[in-house]
């Protein structure tokens, strides 16, 4: 048998492996264990018959409870999202600014609203609106849940943007400056585009964590898809149900958020100039080469061929 090692560690040897599938079995028994003593606990108070999950065959709890908080949840992320980008590129880019007041007064406001809790923001904000009597009082939950969404995923994504166009290459500031842009040209029409795709992943990421802090509106009486399942539960008395049933539903749609950033990734990578972002990028087929991590480097174990030539 061929023995490899990584730059992690070494590969272990018959003892050490002997040991390895002790340790696998006996954690694989204790999770076991542990499975069928929640399974039994579960059954044994009931949460497991079927009275406790047909209400969710029937279309009455899905219209009077989950649809109208998961379009609650949906909103409050659509519109934080869409102003946190244009709070973050605005911010993101005044970190960048040549005045130094700019960038000093920029960075406060990121580095503020990046340090106060998420609740914090929608209590205060909540309270701030009902007072002075900002918004129509049957907004109220809303726009406190948006208000505090966009000042912290804002400040995340201005950071998010300020790395993005760091990571570039000094030299391309250099080039657009010699050819005459101005600072305001180089950002827009350079950096900016080239950073978008370096960037992508991890606003996506901050998208999908907008869509679960949304939740926290549940504390200020917002009405989103957890407190509608807790509703729903109240109800029905099915706590484990609902909240099972609410999780599956946040995890598809985090599940599809985390595929859409993963194709449009592809799609920018593959070429910027194409128009349809959301196309399916075509793949060269396998070569039938193998990377360096997958093929066999100890050249004393047995059956080891040495390649000279990888077309032969």
């Amino acid at each position: 048998m061929a023995v490899r090692a990584t730059v992690l560690y070494d590969a272990p040897g018959p003892v050490g492996r002997r040991r390895n599938r002790i340790y696998t079995i006996l954690t694989l028994v204790v999770v076991a264990l542990i499975l069928w003593w929640v399974i039994d606990s579960l059954a044994s108070n009931g949460q497991l018959t079927a009275a406790k999950w047909t209400p969710f065959l029937q279309s009455n709890t899905w219209t009077t409870y989950l649809l109208p908080g998961l379009w609650g949840t949906i909103r409050a992320a659509v519109f934080s999202i869409i102003l946190a980008i244009v709070f973050g590129v605005v911010f993101g880019l005044g970190r960048l600014s040549e005045v130094k007041f700019v960038r000093w007064i920029c960075g406060i406001v990121v580095e503020f609203f990046r340090a106060i809790p998420v609740l914090l923001l929608m209590i205060f904000a909540y309270q701030l609106f009902a007072v002075y009597d900002v918004v129509p009082p049957r907004q109220l939950a809303f726009s406190a849940v948006v208000f505090a969404l966009t000042l912290y995923n804002g400040s995340v994504i201005a950071e998010i943007l300020r790395a993005g166009i760091r990571s570039l290459p000094k030299g391309q500031t250099e080039a657009a400056r010699a050819l005459g842009l101005s600072h305001r040209q180089t950002m827009w029409r350079i950096l900016l585009p080239q950073s978008v795709a370096a960037m992508l992943p991890a606003l996506i990421s901050q998208m999908v964590i907008a869509l679960k802090d949304s939740a926290l509106g549940y504390q200020i009486g917002y009405i989103e898809v957890v407190r509608s399942g807790i509703q729903s539960a109240s109800a029905n008395q099915n706590f484990l149900a609902s909240l099972v049933i609410v999780a599956i539903v946040m995890i598809a749609i985090n599940y599809a958020l985390t595929e859409l950033a993963v194709r449009v990734e592809k799609q920018l990578r593959a070429g910027r100039a194409r128009k349809n972002v959301f196309a399916k990028v075509p793949e060269a087929k396998s070569q039938g080469l193998d990377t360096k991590d997958n093929v066999n480097t100890d050249w004393h174990a047995p059956g080891y061929t040495k390649i000279d030539n990888p077309d032969e």
